[in-house]
């Protein structure tokens, strides 16, 4: 019986080419697009979720707050948080503190210096709450004892030529000699912390004095803490038990400034999809983009599915003598089920092996277009054959159930006596599939549209200085601080000698990158401590305006003329505001508190962008620090790059010795900022084409069945006198209606999701009407091609040789 199925099946395949090549390829596309996504997707809801531990560590987040609204939001906190929340719950084991600090230069053999980018401090339960394995050493006492280090294995392979790197000294910084007692596995991709070394807490203790104890410290940032929770326990029930510990020991500081801190548990799972607040290790990913590029997945294939059980309904008529025969010989409707099962099991298999070579071939461009780093590797992977059995077996299933029992249900003396006709039912199925099908795309292509706007919007706005022709100097590492004002000022004068160099200056932080210093208890001098407010600042010397090119609305700059401005601040337009001025002119010359010194605001600057326009503007602060030590913004001539780059290399090796000098172009390094979403609106933009073709394949092999069944009518029609253009005017305007109620279906939940995404944008572009109506009419000029080709050839037949056909 099953060769008997077989062979039908075969031969029905091969009778009606076409048609089976439509149903191939569509089901090919829509799977093979599926399990690209599902790849994607699976990779993003991976992050940490190897760590054995990983369903009970939980994340301290903090929320500041100045006069009862909120300033900032941390997940790198208060530094006293962790151990005093240990101490007094005992519903948590163990707690872990990790602190970051600057790439550090190391010496391990003579003469050779090795740069290590992340290094991060870490207390010593470190390597006992998370999974990150030990090639050698103690995970108990690796990082118990000051000035010991624990190197990743790549690092310690470049450092020492071996993993076995236990025991081994080196120099940080030509200043600090340090043990390595341990070396660790290379951390993870899907891992939301990487580290290429870690020093022991107890080092950052022993820096910081006696007098400076991190464990006492609820109004220092910039720690974060983790808390590995016991068995059973409620992170909801041990959230609320915070603030009392945090009274009891912060409460008189928090009253003093009129601020608060409110702590919560973050699941560690959850970091990397759903947390974009201040202190992140990296760039985080976004859990609605997932699911939503999930939800372009399920459309794609669905409307895949949609193209087969349409065809194979429509394609009814012409099987129903096949069905009648087989009825009256004997068959069973079961057995005719199964017949019709068995074709879609053949035809969706044929599909499966085709979309395998789509993913397979398809692999490299996919990853330039995401950013992934999917391998052939995925092949031997047991999720990935999971996703291609669940899409065979649905595909199977969906496609080929509903056209089977259609199929099976005619009645053989209805049907060998020639009365068999389209149901209204079958009608209204065909019309509402087909209105899914260009209702999703539509959809999609809004959604589209619109991710591409809000890119461009914010890639065209003014940002309030110039980014232009600057090429920024990484700062230096090993500097002496007896030297360094003498190093910075030669090397300056010496490079404005140059004619391809306009200006040079210095500051903590560049745009581009969010501003690492945050301030709190900042205050009118004079005014209460409970007055004080949260501000981002930044560390500059005198060149800062003048190579930003920012607008001064009101004061003056920075000069050395004024022997008082070591003592002087420039505030953005943003936080004169809030500093309660609603003029920028009435703030100067006022003197405000900052840390217990008194400086004087000299000039107010409009406010820019120092991020991208999804961050709002900040409160910020420029403080004027003349021997800054942070980054170079060098601005060039647009003329000889590579010359200028030189000149700066040999300047730098000269003035900085022992430093690497490393660069990069700050317009690029801005730009940056939008290359998650430009990717994410690649492949939106991608698969939204997939999508379309998919439906538009569905869409022929209908249109070329439908204007087959209307052959007889077309040509009585031109023997009554009908036009060519008549004709297609008849044909067209079923499409057509279909499309526009297709739009009308989607453009609401398309308004609706755009608006929901664009919640996340500080700056947002306008939903324009175009952005609706071009895709419409993009989506309906598609359709009428696509039907087109049969539609013309149908009216431009001879109506005899119509007439005759049987």
């Amino acid at each position: 019986m099953l060769r008997n199925y077989l062979k039908v099946a075969w031969r029905n395949l091969l009778r009606h080419k076409a048609f089976s090549a439509i149903n191939i390829v569509g089901l090919a596309i829509g799977m093979a697009a599926c399990l690209l996504i599902l790849q994607y997707v699976a990779f993003e809801l991976s992050y940490d979720d190897f760590h054995a531990k990983g369903d009970r560590i939980y994340r301290i987040r903090q929320d500041r707050y100045n006069d009862g609204k909120l300033s900032t939001e941390w997940v790198s906190g208060a530094y006293a948080a962790g151990n005093a929340f240990k101490d007094a719950f005992g519903e948590i084991e163990q707690y872990v503190k990790v602190v970051g600090t600057a790439p550090i230069v190391v010496d391990a053999k003579a003469n050779e210096q090795l740069k290590i980018e992340k290094v991060y401090y870490a207390s010593q339960a470190f390597f006992n709450v998370f999974s990150y394995p030990l090639i050698v050493g103690d995970a108990r006492t690796a990082l118990l004892e000051p000035n010991t280090v624990v190197l990743s294995e790549s690092v310690a392979r470049k450092l020492f030529g071996t993993s076995n790197a236990l025991g081994r000294t080196m120099q940080v910084n030509r200043k600090q000699a340090v043990t390595v007692t341990g070396v660790y596995q290379d951390i993870p991709e899907n891992s939301h912390f990487k580290a290429d070394m870690l020093r022991s807490y107890a080092t950052f203790v022993k820096n910081m004095g006696p007098d400076n104890n991190p464990d006492k410290a609820w109004q220092w940032d910039g720690c974060h803490s983790y808390l590995l929770l016991r068995p059973g326990t409620s992170p909801k029930a041990l959230e609320a038990k915070f603030p009392s510990v945090v009274d009891r020991q912060a409460g008189e500081e928090h009253k003093r400034y009129n601020s608060a801190a409110i702590y919560t548990l973050q699941p560690l799972r959850d970091i990397h999809l759903y947390s974009h607040y201040i202190g992140e290790f990296e760039p985080n990913g976004d859990g609605n983009t997932v699911y939503l590029l999930l939800g372009i997945a399920f459309f794609i294939v669905v409307i895949a599915w949609v193209n087969y059980v349409n065809l194979a309904t429509a394609r009814a008529i012409n099987r129903a003598k096949e069905v009648g025969v087989r009825k009256a010989v004997g068959s069973q409707r079961s057995q005719l089920i199964n017949q019709f099962m068995f074709e879609s099991f053949l035809l969706n298999g044929l599909a499966v092996g085709l979309a395998l070579l789509l993913v397979i071939v398809t692999i490299p461009a996919f990853n330039n277009l995401s950013g992934q780093h999917l391998t052939l590797s995925l092949l031997g992977s047991g999720r990935f054959w999971l996703a291609l059995l669940g899409l065979f077996t649905i595909g199977v299933f969906f496609s080929g159930l509903y056209p089977a029992f259609v199929l099976s249900n005619f009645r053989p003396v209805v049907v060998l006596k020639g009365r068999m006709v389209n149901t209204r039912q079958g009608i209204l199925l065909r019309k509402g599939l087909v209105v899914f099908q260009f209702a999703a795309s539509l959809f999609l292509l809004v959604g589209t549209l619109a991710v591409f706007r809000q890119i461009q919007f914010m890639r065209e706005q003014t940002l309030g200085l110039n980014v232009d022709q600057t090429l920024i100097i990484r700062p230096p590492i090993v500097a002496s601080d007896s030297t360094y004002m003498g190093q910075l000022k030669a090397f300056k004068e010496e490079l404005l000698r140059q004619s391809t160099i306009r200006t040079i200056t210095a500051s903590t932080s560049i745009p581009g990158d969010p501003v690492g210093w945050n301030a709190g208890g900042i205050r009118l001098k004079g005014l209460d401590e409970s007055k004080g407010k949260q501000y981002r600042v930044i560390g500059v010397d005198y060149d800062y305006l003048t190579g930003y090119g920012l607008k001064l609305l009101a004061g003056r700059n920075f000069a050395k003329d004024f022997g008082t401005d070591p003592k002087a601040v420039i505030f953005n337009k943003m936080a004169i505001q809030q500093l309660g001025f609603n003029k920028p002119e009435e703030s100067i010359g006022r003197e405000i508190e900052f840390w217990g010194e008194i400086f004087t605001i000299v000039g107010v600057v409009d406010n820019f962008h120092q991020q991208s326009l999804r961050e709002a503007y900040e409160p910020l602060i420029l403080r004027l620090i003349p021997d800054v030590r942070g980054f170079f913004s060098v601005k060039m001539a647009p003329t000889e790059a590579s010359q200028t780059i030189t000149t700066l290399r040999s300047a730098w090796n000269q003035f900085f010795p022992g430093n690497p000098f490393e660069y990069f172009f700050l317009d690029q390094h801005f730009a940056e900022q939008y290359r998650a979403d430009q990717r994410f609106g690649q492949v939106f933009g991608f698969f939204t084409t997939l999508a379309i073709l998919v439906a538009c394949l569905g869409l022929f092999g209908l249109a070329s069945f439908t204007t087959l069944q209307r052959t007889k009518e077309i040509g009585i029609r031109k023997v009554l006198g009908a036009s060519v253009g008549e004709i297609l005017q008849l044909l067209y305007r079923e499409f057509v209606v279909l499309v526009f109620v297709a739009f009308v279906v989607s453009a609401p939940l398309a308004w609706f999701a755009i608006n929901r995404w664009r919640e996340s944008y500080a700056f947002r572009a306008d939903l324009s009407g175009w952005l609706f109506v071009l895709p419409f009419v993009v989506v309906l000029i598609i359709a009428l091609l696509t039907v087109s080709f049969q539609s013309i050839k149908a009216a431009l037949m001879n109506p005899v040789k119509s007439l005759r056909m049987e």
